[in-house]
């Protein structure tokens, strides 16, 4: 990894490393008491979550892992970048570090990642908070997501002019003066090759538009499991100003949750936990202290054995 080594001084957390096969996840695990289950998407890495991991390490175990191929996790060329595998990646370390009454806190593609875990192993959640995402399925793709798709010309964009990383910090947030120096060399130190940035191109790859493609059914599948987590505190806190995950997403996902809590971050773009940090902290920490699990974990293990 290379570039300006200043960032690190925005990431004060130790690096831990779960073997899954010949390949090395990377995760941060800071604080004690109730897990909180923190998944990235595409193009960002844990480090997107550097600003309420400070605050929530104080109260909760904050748990922040780098999927295959993004962050400091290993990058293999010839890796299965499938939503499947990433799910069985999120799963292999919930058994390995044994987290119970999780609180998912999922953005982009942690999205379908951490509600396919949930689907999966529903006694392990106990609450959902859902920041500009999907976990169902939708042809709503902007252009220029679309065209990083197209052979030759994706392949150009993304993993020659890493036009991808380089377009989401200054698209997909509101605030791209607060993207700069430190924090621009943050977001841009793990994908610094060809290489490096093969994730990023497989995930644009990996968005299931049509019944043929590889990852259809297991994105049916979460979608049609959803229903399983209905009785689970939900919070859904949406940057309004976001051009991909737009309020359609939002009532898509009223829909299934209808319960749910929800709070519309006016000012915010896609990039939720940037923009909107100090809004967000506090308000999943209340949502937290409002919604003990206890009792409907165990009526989840009952129902679900």
């Amino acid at each position: 990894m290379s570039g300006s080594l200043d960032w690190r001084s925005l990431y004060p957390f130790t690096s831990h490393f779960l073997p899954i096969g010949p390949h090395r996840l990377h995760y941060v695990d800071e604080g004690a008491g109730p897990p909180l289950l923190l998944l990235h998407g595409n193009p960002t890495w844990s480090f997107y979550w550097r600003r309420v991991i400070e605050p929530w390490r104080k109260k909760f175990r904050v748990v922040a892992p780098d999927h295959i191929g993004c962050g400091l996790s290993d990058k293999p060329g010839d890796y299965e970048y499938t939503l499947a595998r990433h799910i069985e990646n999120v799963l292999e370390l919930v058994r390995s570090l044994d987290l119970k009454e999780i609180t998912l806190v999922a953005h982009d593609w942690g999205g379908p990642i951490g509600l396919g875990a949930a689907v999966a192993m529903p006694e392990r959640f106990a609450r959902l908070v859902l920041l500009n995402t999907a976990a169902f399925r939708s042809t709503r793709v902007p252009w220029r997501i679309r065209a990083c798709r197209i052979p030759l010309v994706g392949a150009l964009a993304v993993r020659i002019l890493n036009l991808f990383v380089r377009g989401t910090l200054r698209m997909a947030t509101e605030f791209p003066g607060r993207l700069r120096g430190a924090v621009r060399a943050g977001y841009l130190a793990p994908y610094d090759s060809w290489a490096h940035r093969v994730a990023v191109h497989r995930f644009v790859q990996d968005i299931p538009l049509s019944p043929r493609h590889r990852s259809y059914a297991k994105l049916l599948e979460i979608e049609q499991g959803l229903p399983r987590l209905a009785d689970r505190p939900v919070l859904l806190a949406w940057g309004m100003k976001d051009w991909c995950f737009t309020t359609h997403f939002l009532d898509r996902f009223l829909g299934f949750f209808p319960a749910a809590e929800v709070r519309r971050m006016e000012a915010a773009g896609h990039l939720v936990a940037e923009d909107a940090a100090e809004e967000l902290a506090p308000l999943v920490e209340d949502f937290i202290a409002r919604s003990p699990p206890a009792d409907l974990c165990r009526r989840n293990e009952r129902l679900h054995g």
